[in-house]
């Protein structure tokens, strides 16, 4: 099989790596990738949000399968002109994407299908914001107001904060950058990320994961794309996973196929596991990242016929997936300043190890790989338990060095240590 993966992070990375473990995938190309892809995979240098290119591309490799990787290519179609030129594709239609590109339209299809999720409101007039805000904050009872851009944000365009100052900001730059903003009822209780493989109606779901959003030690200062995740999740019974499959992702995934666009790719349900219950706080379109480094860890079996598989409507064929013992933990290692503007073009060294996944890095004319975004790396540590697994994601991190980058050192700790109940 030859697989064309698009995107150019660590989850892309993550994907290439799997992948090539699949002895039925016989060629990789990626596009455009990054310094760690090129030594996974041929690489190619496309608009991955350009459904022209990346068919013209498709065709030119001979690929039998494209992955997608990130959100924007599928919201803007790329899917679709895949599909139309005949070409197997792992990803959603532009209309099925929109459970990701419109958090309106998300809360729309979880309100038909019964799903429990936050109460919202949508705001789309400034001169509204102030009301809107009071209906929605600690004055209401919460512990913090919760502001969401609707539209796509790369993980950034959420603010959750006691400080209603704080919320109104973030809310006036969205409304003034001509997005609606959405008011979220704020939803308590540890988080879950659970991906799961739909081929329209069939739902598999992969091992369930948690992410770290803020980027400092002990949830402090703002969100991130995610500067950390382990897998599975000790303190999650495996019949709460089960009740998100059924009572969650499935009715979802039915909702979408009655409305004209079923899904067909990974849909990401990320949840709290609240005093009464699951309740989708998103849902995304795609593999989430730094979620995916740690899941495919541990995944044993075959993952191209499997991608491969969903993308087809033969899901329900494949048989019950195969998972390696043990835990999987991914650190991320940032550039100074992020989630800020991040510094580039800082020189890497020691990130030739195992265990390390590229994200925001290239590779210079002199051969010297640099940074070139704000979630650089991401390292990888599998072990027996959580202990272990903590200790060999850091043992990898140790050596890496990048003029003023920082990460996280409390990835997966409380886990670890049990201080996580429900």
């Amino acid at each position: 099989m030859r697989v064309l993966v698009i995107g150019s992070g660590a989850r892309e990375h993550a994907l290439l790596v799997g992948l090539k473990q699949d002895p039925g995938v016989d060629y990789l190309a990626v596009a455009p990738g990054n310094a760690g892809t090129a030594a996974v995979a041929h690489q190619y240098d496309v608009d991955a949000a350009s459904p022209d290119e990346v068919v013209a591309l498709a065709r030119r490799v001979d690929a039998d399968l494209v992955v997608i990787g990130p959100e924007v290519p599928l919201v803007r179609g790329v899917a679709d002109a895949l599909r139309a030129a005949g070409i197997a594709c792992f990803g959603p239609s532009r209309d099925a994407a929109r459970i990701e590109g419109s958090k309106a339209f998300a809360k729309d299809v979880m309100a038909a299908s019964g799903v429990r999720t936050a109460a919202s409101e949508t705001v789309e007039n400034p001169a509204e914001l102030d009301a809107a805000l009071d209906r929605f904050g600690p004055p209401a009872g919460q512990r913090a107001w919760v502001v969401k851009d609707d539209g796509l944000a790369a993980g950034k365009g959420v603010v959750v904060s006691a400080d209603r100052d704080a919320a109104r900001a973030h809310a006036a730059d969205v409304l003034a950058a001509g997005h609606p903003v959405l008011l979220e009822s704020f939803l308590d209780g540890p988080e879950v990320s659970l991906f799961c493989l739909v081929d329209g109606t069939t739902v598999v779901p992969l091992l369930p994961a948690q992410d770290f959003k803020r980027v400092g030690d002990g949830d402090i200062g703002p969100n991130t794309g995610g500067m950390g995740a382990y897998a599975p999740l000790p303190w999650l019974p495996d019949s709460v996973t089960a009740s998100i499959v059924r009572d969650v992702v499935e009715p979802v995934a039915a909702e979408m196929a009655r409305r004209g666009c079923p899904f067909f790719g990974l849909l990401y349900a990320g949840l709290a596991i609240t005093s009464d219950g699951p309740a989708v706080v998103e849902f995304n379109c795609r593999f989430g990242d730094p979620e995916t480094q740690a899941v495919l860890a541990l995944l044993e079996s075959p993952l191209g016929r499997l991608l491969h598989a969903t993308a087809t409507g033969k899901l329900a064929d494949f048989g019950e997936l195969q998972w390696r013992d043990g835990y999987a933990v991914t650190v991320v290692l940032a550039a100074q300043n992020y989630p800020g503007s991040p510094r580039l073009g800082d020189i890497i060294t020691g990130a030739d190890a195992d265990g390390v996944l590229h994200a925001g890095t290239t590779r210079r004319g002199d051969g010297a790989v640099v940074s070139s975004g704000g979630r650089v790396l991401s390292v990888v540590g599998t072990g027996a338990d959580l202990t272990a697994a903590r200790e060999a994601a850091y043992r990898i991190i140790a050596p890496i060095t990048l003029s003023g980058s920082h990460f996280r050192t409390d990835i997966a700790l409380s886990a670890a240590e049990g201080r996580i109940t429900l």
